[in-house]
């Protein structure tokens, strides 16, 4: 009887359902922030947040975004909670958020930990390569219990970006000075996802050393750094940055026509979409070589 006992124990122990696995990401704050369930209340706290969020298969778990959050469309509809200067943190507590996406260049860290004293869990973004982009997309598609769709998706994402460095292996290279600001005027350095798109496609960012990620800039440092190529973001038909540079004809990149406009957002946002933003400046590039 003791030992007929003994395998009946046994057996309701192994048919005995485990508890719930945590699912655990590593933040960009190199936490590990982990979850007993999927969440689904979500806050996003950046319009890039906003976006990955949507990317990782969890759109209808959103319930507050920050300020700017316009892609996709349905984003443009969520209650807003703030900006990167002020976050209301008592509409982000009222909304019971399982899960905060916060974005490290652009949210109040003191704020943020405010929110965590509160038992709120905060998952920090900040994507500095390529596969970062990949990769927060497959770790807030876990968070939310849609892996399978957020895999895909950074697959197709890594896939897109292998084709561009395959494409432009070994392309002429080109001086570029990306803006990103008129007043003051201001670029990136090699550490911003701009250059590294800038090199994925054989341009060389000709302020790529400088040792700040976003560095201010004088007429004169341009004049002096000569590029081949001044770029900017923005639409057709509206004012933008590139007229001031009219005036300065004894730049190559004026003398050669090489002045261009990339589409608002594509390369601003660290998201899925830096692919169709890349694709489209390596195609800029390419005709700024046959300018030359």
């Amino acid at each position: 009887m003791i030992q007929r006992g003994f395998v009946l124990l046994v057996a309701c122990l192994v048919l005995m359902p485990s508890p719930a696995q945590a699912m655990c990401a590593g933040d960009a704050l190199g936490r590990q922030v982990c979850l007993e369930a999927p969440a689904r209340r979500v806050v996003s706290l950046s319009p890039g947040a906003t976006e990955l969020l949507f990317s990782a298969g969890a759109g209808d778990r959103v319930v507050a975004v920050s300020a700017w959050s316009d892609y996709p469309a349905e984003a443009a509809n969520l209650p807003q909670v703030g900006d990167s200067n002020r976050l209301d943190l008592e509409a982000i507590v009222s909304l019971a958020p399982e899960l905060v996406v916060a974005w490290v260049d652009g949210n109040s860290r003191s704020q943020l930990e405010r929110l965590a004293d509160l038992g709120i869990t905060v998952f920090w973004l900040a994507p500095r390569t390529f596969d970062d982009i990949a990769v927060a997309v497959e770790n807030l598609a876990l968070l939310t219990g849609n892996s399978a769709i957020g895999k895909r998706r950074a697959d197709a994402f890594r896939a897109d970006i292998a084709e561009l460095q395959a494409r432009y292996d070994g392309a002429g290279p080109v001086r570029v000075f990306f803006q990103i600001w008129d007043q003051p005027l201001m670029t990136v350095n090699r550490e911003e996802l701009i250059s590294k798109a800038i090199e994925l496609c054989g341009g060389v960012n000709v302020f790529g050393h400088l040792p700040r990620l976003v560095p201010r800039l004088s007429i004169e440092a341009v004049l002096a750094a000569n590029p081949q190529a001044i770029v900017t973001a923005g639409e057709a038909g509206k004012d933008n940055w590139l007229g001031i540079w009219q005036q300065y004809p004894e730049l190559t990149a004026v003398s050669a026509g090489n002045l261009f406009l990339e589409p608002p957002d594509l390369l601003a946002r660290p998201t899925l979409r830096f692919a169709e933003g890349a694709r489209h400046l390596c195609q800029t590039l390419e005709q700024a070589r046959a300018n030359l």
